[in-house]
């Protein structure tokens, strides 16, 4: 059997952790969103000066308005931040 290839252990991680926060319910809610931003996200949340930045991602993932983040939404939060990731490192990084 083969290994693993390392992207799909990040695909495993990603969705490890989705359900590590969101529980048996299969969606999160802003409580456990802003657990799995302190946890995983600590970084990016230590640099945002806007207290309200929770709830702003919380309202632009809530496709449904139910106060609820699915994993479908998680996905585009983790592939926003992997863009603006890329833009830093292209803009940045890859000169040096």
């Amino acid at each position: 059997m083969v290994a693993p290839s390392e992207l799909e252990h990040s695909m495993e991680k990603m969705l490890l952790t989705f359900h590590k926060f969101a529980g048996e319910k299969n969606y999160m809610n802003r409580d456990d969103l802003q657990k799995l931003l302190d946890s995983e996200f600590s970084e990016f949340l230590k640099n945002q000066n806007d207290p309200m930045t929770v709830d702003k991602i919380m309202k632009d993932l809530d496709d449904c308005r139910k106060g609820q983040v699915n994993f479908r939404s998680y996905c585009s939060l983790i592939a926003g931040l992997l863009i603006a990731c890329n833009e830093y490192y292209v803009k940045h990084m890859k000169k040096r």
